[in-house]
């Protein structure tokens, strides 16, 4: 059984104006995403800016989030690091908190072989009794999961069960869930790009443009599953000008922006990210109007 079927939200960390994680603020997004038809709640993610945390702000903020969704929808930890023991150390964490998964991305930085990851991603998953979500984003990371590596995993260890795609690359996704036949769920990890990977048989997406667009979002994806595919097509291409302008920047900075221009949260960041540039927020702000968001 998947984890989740729909869109989940990445969903981004509310910070005040002091830094300090803004706990309430927090609960008022888990609160406004379940209520606008998000199917899961994956936090710590990238967008959530879980690079900047210490590990004990990382772990608080697994056990907040799971304590305020209190069941209501499956939440997703994100637990990867680039020292395997690290990830293995903040799994056993979400673990504890009560996570129903974990989401895990490929080691970033000092990078890995096909060889490495497949120890890295098993040893993880061996030390917790939780299903696990592959995170590939090479973009971000220098390392790309290759869909055979990803296949083996998935055939070996009981717990590895899904994979968050955000190659950006079709035809390697194509080769994914021609290997796979089934053995591992795949989630779109870019929103621009929905629709053709739930035509390759994926279980949803994680998306960033459901922090504001939930019901958009989760309403294109099951549409689609449903068998509407013309309405979920005609969904993606709407929200497309939103998913570009939330990306006009490295990720998270628009879409904080977006969410503080909506009045969900304050916009602050963490260093090294920083403020949008006006130009950006003024096409930011007219892609919103044109969704109505604004």
């Amino acid at each position: 059984m998947a984890i989740f079927t729909g869109a989940g939200v990445a969903l981004i960390t509310p910070f005040k104006e002091n830094g300090e994680i803004d706990f309430d603020k927090l609960n008022e997004l888990i609160d406004f995403q379940i209520e606008n038809g998000t199917d899961s709640i994956i936090i710590c993610g990238t967008t959530g800016e879980s690079a900047t945390m210490t590990h004990e702000e990382h772990i608080e903020t697994i056990r907040a989030c799971v304590s305020h969704v209190n069941k209501r929808v499956p939440v997703v930890a994100g637990t990867g690091s680039n020292c395997t023991d690290t990830a293995i150390y903040l799994s056993k964490e979400a673990y504890k908190a009560g996570a129903d998964a974990l989401l895990v991305v490929t080691p970033y930085y000092n990078k890995a072989t096909q060889k490495g990851l497949k120890e890295h991603f098993t040893m993880v998953a061996e030390a917790v009794d939780l299903p696990m979500i592959l995170y590939n984003v090479p973009s971000r990371t220098g390392c790309n999961i290759l869909p055979q590596t990803a296949v083996d995993m998935a055939k070996n260890v009981d717990n590895i069960v899904a994979i968050k795609e955000a190659s950006g690359n079709i035809s390697q996704v194509v080769t994914l869930a021609a290997l796979a036949e089934g053995c591992i769920d795949i989630y779109s990890g870019n929103d621009d790009q929905v629709i053709p990977l739930l035509s390759l048989g994926g279980k949803g997406v994680i998306s960033v443009l459901s922090n504001v667009a939930p019901r958009q979002t989760h309403d294109m994806v099951m549409e689609y599953l449903n068998g509407n595919t013309e309405k979920a097509l005609q969904l993606q291409l709407q929200l497309h000008e939103l998913c570009q302008a939330l990306f006009c920047e490295v990720n998270p900075i628009p879409v904080k922006k977006a969410a503080e221009l909506m009045g969900l949260c304050g916009g602050t960041l963490r260093r090294p990210l920083t403020e949008m540039e006006p130009e950006n927020v003024k096409r930011l702000q007219a892609a919103l109007q044109a969704q109505g968001i604004l």
